[in-house]
């Protein structure tokens, strides 16, 4: 398992055991260094059980952006209930440290296999990893996206594309 990945599972297990938000390692690998956004994601069985991220950096640096997501994918994720520590044994994790987002003119720019998306439209926002099971085409990726954010389709909006580094 990779340190990051390491890292989000025992901030959701001391979260989750005794209430304690982990600090970030005394000793930072080169993964954990800099600024960026990251989501964090929790499977059970192969089913997500929670996602939660950020598209731009909230935190210091990498390390303390997965322990802040990770309890939130854990916890605060309202398509699902909190995890319980039941659950711990059959939980998968993984971490995407995102690149910034960068505004594409179409769709011709995007790749869902590649580019995670972004949607936009004035204050509401969309967005959907790259590279996920059952999501083959751009336009289903940004059907997904404009569903979250609430954007009806036909709406003009803006794009954005990023790239990530997956780690399990």
């Amino acid at each position: 398992m990779h340190p990051l990945v390491e890292l989000a599972k025992d901030a959701i297990m001391k979260y989750i055991n005794k209430g304690e938000i982990i600090s970030p390692p005394a000793e930072f690998i080169p993964e954990m260094k800099g600024k960026a956004g990251v989501f964090v994601s929790v499977k059970k069985r192969g089913e997500l059980r929670g996602c939660i991220g950020t598209y731009s950096p909230t935190t210091g640096n990498i390390a303390a952006e997965v322990i802040q997501n990770a309890i939130s994918a854990a916890t605060q994720d309202p398509r699902f209930p909190p995890v319980e520590s039941s659950e711990f044994d059959e939980l998968e994790y993984s971490v995407d440290v995102l690149s910034p987002p960068e505004k594409v003119a179409g769709l011709k720019s995007l790749n869902p296999k590649q580019y995670g998306v972004i949607v936009k439209k004035g204050n509401r926002r969309g967005l959907l990893l790259p590279d996920l099971e059952g999501v083959d085409t751009v336009d289903e990726q940004i059907r997904i996206a404009s569903l979250k954010a609430g954007i009806s389709p036909g709406e003009d909006i803006e794009f954005f594309r990023f790239e990530v580094k997956r780690y399990k």
